[in-house]
């Protein structure tokens, strides 16, 4: 692979899109929490794995 070798094809519309809404969803506060996602990834092959955090979380 040489440096001007890409992983991933880039796409800036779709990109800048993809932005818009994400923006959109954090101005709405459809957002779910850190600490919500890092307990749920930590009891993850635990007897009692938690449920998937909510928005909100």
């Amino acid at each position: 692979m040489t440096s001007n070798d890409v992983l991933f094809d880039t796409d800036p519309i779709a990109e800048a899109a993809g932005d818009a809404r994400a923006n959109a969803d954090v101005k709405a506060g459809r957002v779910i929490g850190h600490n919500a996602v890092k307990r749920w990834l930590a009891s993850w092959g635990s007897p009692k794995p938690l449920p998937r955090p909510q928005i909100g979380d």
